[in-house]
Order: C-alpha cells, then structure tokens, then sequence
C-alpha cells in the first residue's frame, strides 16, 4: 500500500489508525490533462443485456433474441448501446465525479465497435477542461473525454461530459460522514 505522510493513497485519516476512502475529486484536485485508469473492469452479461434492455424499453429483436440474431450480421445477441454507455460511465463516475453535485451535459456519444455478452469493459478519463462557476458560487465545472475499451484494447465507446463539484472550501463530504 503507498504511504504519503502516514495516510494511505486514497484515503483520509478519521481516527487512530482508522482511514476513510476517497471518493472523487474536489474542483481544485482535478488538472487539465490528467488520465484516470478506471478499475475494476467489467464483463457484461446476458442480463446486463436484457435487463437493461427492457427496463429501458428497447425491445429490439436486435438485443433479446437470439434465434433472430443468427440470422444477423453478428451471428449473435448484440449488447444494446444503453448498456454499453452505462456501465462505462458507471466506472468513470467514481474516479471522476465521486463529489458531483450535478451532471450538466453529455456530448459527442460515439460507440465505434460493437459490444457483445462476453467482453470485458474497461474506461479512462481525461480531464480537458475546468473553470469555477460564474452562478455558484463555490463550485466549478469540469468537463472529460471518457473511452470505453474491450479487454484487448479495442475502443467500443467515447464521450465527452460536465459535471459541476465542490471547491475543497465548499466539500460537504466530511460533514456528511463520507
């Protein structure tokens, strides 16, 4: 375990010899051009799929069944793109807006290769911008590009996103327990 100043990486000291984990950032930790490694990766599964599918309301044949699907160009079931989005985003969401007060905008959604019930899902963060709030005072807005990739390295998915989060002088999360 990496050590700084008695605390480990990660954490913060709430008592002898008692540490809390870190949730995301404050606004004044996050730096245009640092890349988070988003971890663990994921594997998605068929009821990742259809699950989501229909909660979603996405019955396309596409999705759900399998017996129209090997009639297909893929042979097989392909992983609907909400999935897809929402396990990658889920992981970014953590390393990158733990401390969100708000998601403020999605933009330029690109899945590039298709995803199917078997692949492991990884993603990493870029921060590409950041400014503090004209309206709210106390909080900034960040902005990253997040890519989802398989296993072994092919990209299935990019996004751009916003999020407005604390200064450390405005971070609720001590006084929330957190």
């Amino acid at each position: 375990m990496s050590v700084h100043s008695g605390v480990p990486v990660g954490y913060r000291p709430v008592g002898e010899n008692r540490f809390r984990e870190v949730v995301g950032f404050c606004y004044e930790d996050l730096t245009v051009g640092t890349v988070i490694e988003h971890r663990p990766g994921r594997t998605v599964t068929e009821m990742d799929n259809v699950l989501m599918s229909m909660l979603s309301m996405n019955a396309s044949p596409l999705h759900i069944d399998a017996a129209f699907c090997e009639k297909g160009p893929w042979g097989r079931p392909l992983v609907s793109s909400l999935v897809t989005l929402s396990i990658v985003a889920g992981m970014a969401a953590r390393g990158t807006s733990g401390q969100a007060l708000a998601n403020l905008g999605w933009d330029h959604i690109r899945l590039t290769r298709p995803v199917f019930v078997g692949d492991t899902l990884y993603a990493e963060s870029e921060i590409t911008a950041k400014r503090l709030s004209a309206s709210r005072p106390g909080d900034g807005i960040v902005s990253c590009r997040t890519s989802g990739r398989k296993a072994d390295g092919e990209m299935v998915l990019t996004f751009e996103r916003s999020f407005l989060v604390p200064t450390s002088a405005n971070d609720i999360h001590t006084a929330a327990g957190y």
